[in-house]
């Protein structure tokens, strides 16, 4: 198993980051070749610059990316550029283009996560707010504002989701162009985030071609409802599981989480490449990956 780990030291300090740190350390102790490569293209210009230092394979050979959520462009560069010197990233650029924009994995998924409207222009938000009802969720294509805390991902009304949605759409790595209007549903939770967001009872699951990796608890720190018992896990594990075979993208990151009903919904789903570990054990998880094609 390869590895090409955005380098942290050219990255600024902070918990993605130190999250990428322990994932490279973890590859590297589980015996993974290791390559650094450059977090964007502004010094090497180019992904064959950006993979020069990394010598050919000539038996094809799998590889894993750490780092940031690369736009697509680039993402399809590094593949196709390491490709050439015979190595594959485990999810091709459809596939990893796939699992990260909300508007193309939101099909696949109907039935088992939230209702949610794909907006392209503040004047379509009037419509999500007819269909779904408020409060509405609201996120870009790519990624959520939760840091920001729940006012600046929940729309209480229109004046709110068109003042939320055009902030969204400004911002062309978080949104791709696109806003995602979602019905919002009640997780079952303990604690609220310091931005005041509900920390909800959620568990992230690394997938393989359909199959189980780790899984563990979304949020820092433990309360009384990170623990499952053994039926939670059972439903917890085939939730995630029939999201992925519906996806049929290799490596994916799948988000569940319990409603106030005791229900389970997929939350979200991602290229597992670039997600947080959050609880996951990641020895163990590395463990596993530097086999896969064994």
């Amino acid at each position: 198993m390869i590895v090409l780990s955005e380098s942290p030291e050219q990255l600024e300090p902070s918990a993605s980051v130190s999250n990428i740190k322990l994932l490279t350390e973890a590859a590297q102790i589980q015996g993974c070749t290791v390559y650094n490569i450059p977090p964007d293209f502004e010094r090497c210009g180019t992904a064959e610059n950006a993979l020069w230092h990394i010598p050919n394979y000539t038996q094809e050979t799998t590889a894993i990316w750490i780092g940031y959520i690369p736009e697509f462009e680039r993402y399809q560069a590094i593949y196709n550029a390491a490709l050439v010197k015979g190595i594959k990233l485990v999810n091709s650029p459809l596939q990893h283009q796939l699992v990260t924009e909300f508007d193309l994995f939101y099909p696949y998924l109907q039935g088992l996560t939230p209702e949610s409207i794909i907006v392209k222009s503040v004047e379509e938000c009037a419509h999500a707010g007819e269909v779904l009802g408020f409060p509405i969720f609201v996120k870009g294509a790519v990624q959520s504002r939760k840091r920001q805390g729940w006012k600046s991902c929940v729309a209480k009304n229109l004046e709110e989701l068109e003042t939320l949605t055009e902030w969204l759409l400004k911002l062309k790595y978080g949104s791709r162009g696109r806003a995602i209007a979602r019905k919002c549903v009640n997780l079952r939770y303990q604690r609220l985030a310091p931005n005041g967001f509900p920390m909800g009872r959620e568990y992230r699951v690394f997938m393989y071609n359909g199959q189980v990796l780790e899984y563990g608890y979304y949020w820092d720190g433990n309360d009384d409802l990170s623990k499952l018992s053994q039926q939670e896990e059972k439903e917890v594990l085939s939730l995630a599981t029939l999201a992925s075979q519906r996806l049929n993208v290799p490596y994916v990151a799948i988000d569940i989480g319990q409603l106030k009903s005791r229900e389970w919904v997929v939350v979200e789903v991602g290229d597992a490449q670039f997600s947080g570990t959050c609880h996951i054990p990641i020895l163990e998880l590395w463990n596993k990956l530097k086999d896969i094609d064994s």
